[in-house]
């Protein structure tokens, strides 16, 4: 079986209020970023942040944190373009990746596509709607997406398939039979327990059911989150299976651990991964199965 790609999920927009170790500034998602990388990740996938932890959208951030990255360490950089938090045009949401690109020439390596929309309301932890945030919708519509494929090709990025859902699945089996993504493709299962419902719920079921969906026509190479929960109890079913594994506190705390740091949830899945036969790969051994050149 070919080696396991871990990416290291470091903050999102998570807060410190259930684990410290979540990372905001520039310095902190960098030195994140090279722990992970020492315990096995070859990808790090971050968003920029406030000192505050609000969500930051000025490209002198996402440059500043790139740059910093790639001066501590060599894994594969993907970098968010903003979730629900930057509802623009598609130009605007991705113009922080074209100017690294054509600027500055610090390029990532990864860009992200959600390939779909859906509702997005925050649950709390009573399980009730919260009513402020129950017009939240993570909106990604096929012009859009077709506007970011045709960029993200033009960049000489790997573009990085969230398939929230089995709809999902299905555009992302389209745009391949458009021309407008190259073998292999990249696609993460986005499973959502606790704040959100937008995905299929972190469970076996939950999983084998987008596993039970890919297309027999495309060439996929799987990776599976849980956002709001915890992904360990899916790691050996997505690792046995042939997929890969992205994991971090920017989806969950992971109380059930104490207070763990993302390199060591990275740990805990080489471990596990070992125990199924199956070693880590290197960033560079993560391009070749990407198809990154």
């Amino acid at each position: 079986m070919k080696k396991l790609i871990i990416e290291a999920r470091v903050n999102e927009y998570a807060p410190r209020t259930r684990n410290k170790h979540v990372p905001w500034s520039v310095s902190e998602i960098a030195q994140n970023a090279a722990a992970c990388r020492s315990a096995g990740a070859s990808v790090v996938h971050f968003h920029s942040r406030k000192t505050d932890g609000s969500p930051e959208h000025s490209y002198e951030s996402y440059r500043d944190t790139v740059k910093a990255i790639r001066a501590a360490t060599d894994i594969l950089i993907h970098p968010t373009l903003g979730y629900v938090t930057l509802n623009a045009p598609a130009a605007e949401r991705l113009s922080h990746i074209r100017r690294m690109v054509e600027d500055d020439g610090v390029p990532p390596d990864i860009a992200p596509m959600d390939m779909g929309s859906t509702n997005v309301s925050v649950i709390d932890e009573r399980g009730h709607y919260v009513p402020d945030q129950e017009e939240r919708v993570y909106q990604n519509s096929t012009a859009t997406l077709h506007y970011f494929a045709d960029h993200i090709r033009k960049y000489k990025l790997k573009p990085y398939l969230q398939i929230w859902n089995i709809s999902f699945m299905r555009e992302m089996e389209q745009f391949f039979k458009m021309g407008w993504l190259d073998a292999p493709v990249f696609a993460e299962f986005v499973c959502t327990d606790n704040h959100c419902i937008g995905g299929h719920p972190g469970t076996a079921k939950g999983l084998q059911a987008l596993i039970d969906f890919l297309p027999e026509q495309v060439p996929v190479e799987w990776t599976v989150c849980n956002y709001g929960g915890n992904l360990l109890p899916l790691a050996a079913q997505a690792i046995s299976q042939g997929g890969h594994i992205s994991i971090g506190l920017g989806d969950y705390h992971y109380n059930e651990l104490g207070e763990p740091t993302n390199a060591e949830l990275i740990a805990r899945v080489v471990q596990i991964a070992r125990e199924y036969g199956r070693e880590v790969a290197t960033p560079q051994e993560a391009k070749q199965i990407l198809g990154i050149h």
